[in-house]
């Protein structure tokens, strides 16, 4: 397994890592440089999404059906950009996301089917200087994310019903969150690219945005200074929580 490049210095890149998130988009704006990274290093990355994000958008001549196939089009073009093939949809609707029962069995499910050594996620925290990170599926899934990866997809006994269908308990050695409190940076600088890469599959909600690339790299130089990192490199922020 190869490496990658932290505030820290290199580390070794997990085998298998899986990114949990609300919506199609929130992986590229958030994560997209580390899952380059990480695939660049060898690294399996599988992507869970909620919803298929078709409350998105201010267009009504397109039913909700019709924009998630284009929202699941975009996201799995997106995800080629990165490296990552395996994409699990979990049907949820779009701008109600509940951190009930329902969504932690199936994010356990799809645990249990991909065996990450790593979950990314979003953080379970509002931000009320970001309101767009503290969207309340974003929170929600989140949520339901922490408790599929502890006790869920663990536990034998919890949703029997997977046992039943096949799927035998698995643990997570850590999660990273983005949006809160960061104590692990990872620098992007070298797949920066494959991130704006990643982003532009997004046409039905990025393409009013004009600049996209240059503010990007604005958000991403001020967290690669917060790292403390040289200039002229950009990076993404993670609290690292050991789950092991």
């Amino acid at each position: 397994m190869g490496v990658i490049l932290t505030d820290q210095g290199e580390i070794e890149a997990p085998a298998r890592a899986m990114v949990i998130v609300a919506h199609p988009d929130d992986i590229d704006f958030g994560m997209a440089g580390t899952v380059a990274a990480l695939t660049a290093a060898g690294c399996h990355v599988a992507y869970c999404l909620a919803t298929s994000g078709e409350a998105g958008g201010d267009d009504l001549s397109q039913t909700p059906d019709e924009l998630a196939e284009v929202r699941q089009a975009e996201q799995t073009a997106a995800a080629g950009k990165v490296g990552v093939s395996e994409l699990h949809w979990l049907g949820h609707p779009d701008g109600m996301v509940v951190a009930g029962l329902g969504l932690r069995r199936d994010i356990a499910r799809v645990i249990r089917m991909s065996r990450p050594d790593v979950v990314l996620c979003q953080t379970t925290i509002p931000n009320w200087d970001h309101i767009y990170i503290s969207h309340p599926d974003h929170l929600a899934t989140a949520t339901a994310a922490l408790a599929a990866v502890y006790p869920d997809a663990r536990n034998p006994r919890a949703f029997p019903e997977l046992l039943d269908e096949g799927h035998k308990p698995h643990s997570v050695s850590e999660i990273w969150l983005t949006g809160t409190e960061p104590n692990r940076y990872i620098d992007i600088t070298d797949t920066f690219e494959c991130k704006i890469a990643a982003l532009s599959e997004h046409h039905s909600q990025l393409a009013p945005f004009d600049g996209l690339a240059d503010r990007v790299w604005e958000w991403c130089t001020r967290t690669a200074q917060a790292a403390g990192l040289p200039e002229g490199r950009v990076a993404e922020a993670y609290r690292v929580v050991s789950a092991g």
